[in-house]
């Protein structure tokens, strides 16, 4: 773990919110000298705090209307197979998220297409062909009231 001081903390909440910004415009906001800034989020990124940025899309805007959350068993839990899902589902663009949860089912995945019939033929795919998947639970996002990918720095 990293430690961060009150500096990098501003910085890492500022680019939470607005990743596009200019060098010149994240000092202004967190109140620091330029190539301050630019130093401490070189930094950020070659220590892994920060891992990426993106642009985060509006799918319905792209016609991918259809948010499903999806639990599922497996057959057999050992690593091995466990593994071997998470690199099947892992190729799928489809899948948007994939965690190793306990208690309850293995795993649980969020999946973004453009309807019904596109998750059933992703379903067939990853779910109803694989030997190892005992037990699939679909449930359909019918209105997304929040959705933040910020995370809370103390």
């Amino acid at each position: 773990m990293i430690t961060l001081d009150e500096l990098d903390k501003r910085i890492l909440q500022t680019l939470q919110l607005d990743a596009s910004l200019s060098n010149q415009e994240l000092a202004e906001r967190v109140h620091a000298s330029p190539p301050t800034c630019l130093r401490r989020v070189h930094r950020l990124r070659k220590e892994g705090v920060i891992a990426r940025e993106v642009a985060i899309l509006a799918p319905e805007k792209l016609g991918l209307g259809l948010t499903a959350i999806v639990e599922i068993t497996l057959d057999h839990q050992a690593s091995e197979h466990q593994i071997a899902f998470e690199q099947l589902v892992a190729k799928e663009i489809a899948v948007q998220q994939c965690y190793r949860v306990s208690p309850g089912p293995d795993f649980v995945v969020i999946i973004q297409v453009a309807d019904m019939a596109a998750y059933h033929a992703l379903a067939h795919r990853l779910f109803a062909t694989q030997a190892n998947v005992r037990n699939v639970r679909s449930f359909f996002a019918i209105n997304r009231s929040k959705f933040e990918t910020q995370i809370v720095i103390d």
